[in-house]
C-alpha cells in the first residue's frame, strides 16, 4: 500500500506502508542509533514526535518485549529505508510491521531517509505528516496546520494516572516524579536497593513531603520543559528539603525551578553516540541522547555548576548545586539503547542519599 511523508516546507515523498492504515501527524526527528529501534518506539519522550532512523535497515532482529521502555509504541508515527519483515532473533516475538498495528501506529518504508535528514540538519525539525492515500497538497497542509510540539501538553498522555510502588526491600525510599519514565530508569534505580514510589507529573510537593522520602528523583519526558508548570513548582517547594536528581526533562525541569531557561535545539540530539566531557574529571563517554531542549547556560543561578557539557555543541549535559544535595544529566545515563558509560550517575544518586 502506497503512503506519502509531508514537511511543512513543502517536502513531498512517497513510499511503502506499514503498520497501521491511518494519517500521523507530529514533528519529524532523525535518530542516529544503529540498533535500539524497539527501545526507541517505545520511549515515552518520542510522544508527539514522527521519528526515523538514519540506519538504512530496521528490524531485522525483530521485536522482543523485554525491550520496552513503556507500556507500548509511543511515536506518532515511523519512517525507516528498508523494513525488514523477516527478522532473525531467537528472542523475537514479532516484526515492526505488527508492533505497530498492534499499537495502532502507522509507519512509511522506501523513502530516502538520508535525503530527509541532510533537510533537518539544515532547516531544523519540521512538522509533518504521514498519509495513506492522501492528496499531495493536502497532505502538506497538514503538515503545516497542526500545533508546534511547544504548544501541546504531552506530559500527562504518557505518566501514571496514580502512584505505583516498587518494593525491593531496599535501604531507600524514594519518589520518583513521572514525567514519561523510561523503564531502563526504573530498573537502574531498583538494582541499587532502591524502593521506589512513582507518582504522575503534577503530584504535589505537600504530598511527597507527607512521604518523608530519602530523595526524589524527576525522569524524562516529551515536549516543551516550560509547560510542565506543575512539576517546576514541585522542584522548587522540595528544593534544599530533600536530594533531587533530574534526568533530561527532569534536568530542564529543575533548571527552571531556579528560574533558568531553556530552548529548542535546531534538530535535537536523537542517537547513542553523543560525545560528553565531564568536567570535574576530565573524562570523555560516549552517551545516550533523546531531547530537543536543553538549558541556557547564561541564565543559570548563582549557587548553580555545570559540571557536564555536550562537545559537539558545547550544550549543558549535567548540573549540580553547591549548596542543595542536587545532580542532573541531560543525556540518559540508562541508555536503553546505547553505551553504559555513564551508569554512575545512579551511584552517585546513592551516594547522595546516604550523606543526606
Amino acid at each position: 500500500m502506497k503512503a506519502s511523508l509531508a514537511l511543512e516546507d513543502g517536502t513531498y515523498v512517497e513510499g511503502k506502508a506499514f503498520g497501521a492504515e491511518k494519517t500521523a501527524l507530529g514533528e519529524i526527528v532523525f535518530c542516529t542509533s544503529m540498533t535500539g529501534y524497539v527501545e526507541a518506539l517505545t520511549d515515552p519522550s518520542y510522544k508527539g514526535q514522527i521519528l526515523m532512523m538514519t540506519y538504512p535497515l530496521i528490524g531485522n532482529y525483530g521485536v522482543c518485549r523485554d525491550d520496552f521502555e513503556s507500556d507500548g509504541v509511543k511515536v506518532e508515527g515511523f519512517v525507516v529505508r528498508e523494513l525488514c519483515k523477516k527478522p532473525s532473533n531467537w528472542r523475537s516475538e514479532m516484526n515492526v510491521d505488527d508492533l505497530l498495528k498492534s499499537y495502532d501506529v502507522v509507519g512509511i518504508e522506501g523513502v530516502d531517509t538520508r535525503m530527509l535528514t541532510r533537510k533537518i540538519r539544515t532547516y531544523g525539525s519540521m512538522k509533518a505528516a504521514i498519509g495513506i492515500d492522501v492528496e499531495k497538497e493536502k497532505l502538506i497542509k497538514m503538515a503545516r496546520d497542526q500545533p508546534f510540539i511547544s504548544d501541546i501538553d504531552l506530559v500527562d498522555k504518557v505518566c501514571v494516572k496514580a502512584p505505583k510502588k516498587f518494593d525491593v526491600g531496599g535501604k531507600f525510599e524514594v519518589v520518583l516524579i513521572d514525567c514519561g519514565v523510561k523503564m531502563s530508569i526504573v530498573r537502574q534505580l531498583l538494582k541499587r536497593g532502591i524502593n521506589l514510589t512513582v507518582v504522575p507529573y503534577n503530584f504535589s510537593s505537600e504530598k511527597i513531603a507527607e512521604m518523608n522520602p530519602d530523595g526524589v528523583f524527576i525522569s524524562n519526558g516529551p515536549g516543551d520543559p516550560a509547560r510542565v508548570k506543575e512539576t517546576i513548582e514541585t522542584i522548587r517547594n522540595l528544593a534544599g528539603k530533600f536530594p533531587l536528581a533530574g534526568i533530561c526533562l527532569g534536568h530542564q525541569l529543575i533548571a527552571l525551578a531556579f528560574k533558568a531557561k531553556t530552548f529548542k535545539l535546531k534538530f535535537g540530539h536523537h542517537g547513542s553516540n553523543q560525545p560528553t566531557k565531564d568536567l570535574e574529571t576530565g573524562r570523555v563517554f560516549i552517551s545516550s541522547q533523546n531531547h530537543n531542549f536543553a538549558v541556557d547556560e547564561k541564565t543559570l543561578p548563582e549557587g548553580f555548576e555545570v559540571t557536564q557539557i555536550n562537545l559537539n555543541d558545547r550544550t549543558v549535559e549535567g548540573m549540580k548545586h553547591k549548596d542543595f544535595p542536587i545532580i542532573t544529566v541531560q543525556y540518559h545515563p540508562e541508555a536503553g539503547p546505547g553505551p553504559h558509560d555513564t551508569y554512575f550517575f545512579f551511584d552517585r544518586f546513592v551516594e547522595m542519599l546516604k550523606e543526606w
